[in-house]
C-alpha cells in the first residue's frame, strides 16, 4: 500500500514538473516572439514615415515605401551585429552588465548617427560603381535596393550564426553584385575592391598586434611588478593620456569627419593637449582610487573600469556616425532620384532618413545585440578590465594608424582581431601551465605521462579555435556571399518593375 501511495506521489509530481516545464516554455515562447513583433511594426512604422515625408507618383509610392522598409531592416541588423565589436570587451570584462551597455551603446549609437552622420553621404559605398556610367533611374533604383536588402540578409544570417561580420564589406558585396548584375564587369572599381580584400588580412592582424602590445606593456609594468599599485599611479594616467589622446584624433579623423574637417596640423595639437589635459586630471583621481586597494592584480583592474567605459561609449558614438550610412546611404540614393533628374554620386540626407537609420540601429542593439555582444566578449577568450581596455584602445590606435597610412581597414575586423591577439598573448605568456615538456616525456612512457601531456596541451589553449574558423570563414565569404544575394535580387526587381508600372 505504502508503495502503491509513493507511486502515485511520484507521479504526481512529475506531472507537476511536465506542467510547470510547459508553462516556462509558453512564457519563454512568449518572450521569443517580442523583438520581432517590435521589429515589425518598426518596419511597417518606417515604410509609412517614408510616405508621408516624400510625395511622389503613384507608380513610385511602392519602391519608395520598400526602400525605406529595408533601410529601416537594414539598420537593425547593423545595430544586433556590428555594435558587439565595441560593447563585447566591455561586458566580457565585467565592467558593464548587458543590460547597461545596451543602454550606453543606443545611446551613444544614436546620438553619433543623429549628431555626426552627416547630410550628405555618397550613393554608392566606398566608390565601388560608377552611377555615371548609363543605367538608368529604375535600373540604379532597382541596384540600390538590391544591394540594400542582400547586405541586411547576410548580416542578419550572420547574426543567427553569432559572427561578427562587417556591415561595410556586406553593403559594398551588395553594391558589386548588383552592379555587375545591372551593367556588367566594367562598371566595377577593382583597384577599391582589392584594397577591400586586403582588409581581410591587415585588418584584424593590426588590431592583435596593437592590443596584444598594449597588453603586454601592462603586464610589464604594472601587474607583474612588486609594488604594483605604485606602478598603476605612475603608468594608468598616461595610459589615460593615450587613451584622450587617440580618441581625441579618431573622432576628428573618423567620428566627426561628416560634419568637421580639420587639418593634420590640428588633428595633432588637439591630440596632444588632450593627452596632457586627461594625465593631469588622471593623476589625482587614480591616487585617489588606488587609496583603498590591495597590492593584488584584481585590486588593480579596477582602475580600468572608467576609462573604459568612456573608451567604448567613444566608439559606439563614432560607429554610428559612420555606419548608419550603410543603412541610409542607398535609400538617400534612391530618394534623390525623386527628385534630381539624374543619378548623382553623392546626395543630400533628408532628415527623416537619417532617423529611420538611427532608430533602427538603437532598436536592432536593444532586441537582438545582447546575443552577440555575449558571443563578443565572453565566448572567444576570457577578458578582464585591462583586457578589454586594451581592445577598444587597440582599435582606436589602428584605425588611425590605417587611416594615416592609407591602408584599407575594417573596424569589426580590427575589434575581433585586437581580442584574438588578446587570447594568443594570454596564452604565451600568462598560462599558468606554461612549463616546457621534457624530452624524456614527450614519448608518453606511462599512462601518466600522455594524461600530463594533453591536459598540458588543453590548457594551452584559450582561445576557442572554432571562432577562429567560423569567424575568419564569414569575413572571407560576406562579399561573395552578399554579391551573389543582391544579383539575383536586382534580376527580381528588373523583372517585376514593368508589372508594377
Amino acid at each position: 500500500m505504502v508503495d502503491k501511495s509513493q507511486k502515485l506521489g511520484n507521479r504526481y509530481v512529475n506531472d507537476l514538473r511536465k506542467l510547470e516545464f510547459s508553462k516556462q516554455q509558453e512564457i519563454s515562447t512568449r518572450l521569443g516572439r517580442f523583438p520581432f513583433l517590435v521589429s515589425l511594426v518598426f518596419l511597417m512604422a518606417a515604410g509609412y514615415w517614408g510616405f508621408l515625408n516624400l510625395e511622389v507618383s503613384t507608380e513610385n509610392i511602392i519602391i519608395l515605401v520598400a526602400a525605406s522598409t529595408i533601410g529601416g531592416y537594414m539598420a537593425l541588423n547593423i545595430g544586433a551585429n556590428d555594435v558587439a565589436n565595441n560593447m563585447g570587451p566591455a561586458v566580457g570584462g565585467r565592467v558593464l552588465t548587458i543590460g547597461m551597455a545596451v543602454a550606453i551603446a543606443a545611446i551613444c549609437e544614436s546620438a553619433g548617427a543623429l549628431l555626426a552622420g552627416g547630410d550628405v553621404v555618397k550613393t554608392v559605398a566606398k566608390g565601388i560603381i560608377d552611377p555615371s556610367s548609363g543605367v538608368s533611374v529604375d535600373a540604379f533604383r532597382n541596384l540600390m535596393l538590391g544591394a540594400l536588402l542582400a547586405a541586411a540578409l547576410w548580416i542578419n544570417l550572420a547574426t543567427y550564426l553569432n559572427a561578427p561580420v562587417s556591415t561595410t564589406h556586406s553593403i559594398v558585396g551588395g553594391v558589386l553584385g548588383a552592379g555587375i548584375a545591372g551593367a556588367g564587369f566594367g562598371l566595377v572599381n577593382w583597384v577599391t575592391m582589392g584594397k577591400i580584400a586586403a582588409s581581410w588580412v591587415i585588418s584584424p592582424v593590426l588590431g592583435g598586434i596593437a592590443a596584444a602590445s598594449l597588453l603586454f606593456f601592462i603586464k610589464v609594468k604594472i601587474l607583474r611588478v612588486e609594488d604594483k599599485l605604485q606602478a598603476a599611479k605612475k603608468w594608468v594616467p598616461i595610459l589615460i593620456g593615450l587613451m584622450a589622446s587617440a580618441f581625441v584624433a579618431y573622432m576628428a579623423m573618423k567620428g566627426l569627419k561628416k560634419i568637421w574637417k580639420p587639418g593634420t596640423s590640428d588633428i595633432i595639437l588637439l591630440s596632444g593637449l588632450a593627452f596632457f589635459a586627461a594625465w593631469a586630471v588622471s593623476v589625482p583621481y587614480i591616487r585617489a582610487a588606488a587609496r583603498p586597494l590591495q597590492n593584488r592584480r584584481s585590486d588593480i583592474h579596477q582602475l580600468f573600469n572608467l576609462p573604459l567605459i568612456i573608451g567604448v561609449s567613444l566608439l559606439c558614438f563614432a560607429h554610428g556616425a559612420n555606419d548608419v550610412a550603410n543603412a541610409v546611404g542607398p535609400l538617400a540614393a534612391i530618394v534623390s532620384t525623386f527628385t534630381a533628374s539624374s543619378v548623382e554620386a553623392k546626395v543630400a540626407v533628408p532628415f527623416w532618413v537619417m532617423l529611420i537609420g538611427a532608430m533602427g540601429l538603437a532598436l536592432g542593439l536593444f532586441l537582438f545585440g545582447p546575443k552577440l555582444i555575449n558571443t563578443v566578449g565572453e565566448k572567444i577568450t576570457r577578458l578582464n578590465a585591462p583586457r578589454a581596455y586594451c581592445v577598444a584602445l587597440a582599435s582606436a590606435v589602428t584605425v588611425l594608424l590605417a587611416t594615416a597610412l592609407g591602408l584599407p581597414v575594417s573596424s569589426t575586423h580590427i575589434a575581433i582581431g585586437a581580442i584574438f591577439g588578446i587570447g594568443f598573448l594570454r596564452e604565451y605568456v600568462e598560462n599558468p601551465n606554461k612549463k616546457r615538456i621534457k624530452p624524456s616525456h614527450r614519448l608518453n612512457r606511462t599512462a601518466e605521462d600522455a594524461f600530463n601531456n594533453s591536459n598540458h596541451r588543453r590548457k594551452r589553449k584559450l582561445v576557442r579555435r572554432r571562432f577562429v574558423v567560423s569567424i575568419a570563414a564569414a569575413w572571407v565569404i560576406t562579399v561573395p556571399a552578399s554579391a551573389s544575394l543582391a544579383a539575383a535580387i536586382f534580376y527580381v526587381l528588373q523583372t517585376l518593375t514593368p508589372m508594377v508600372k
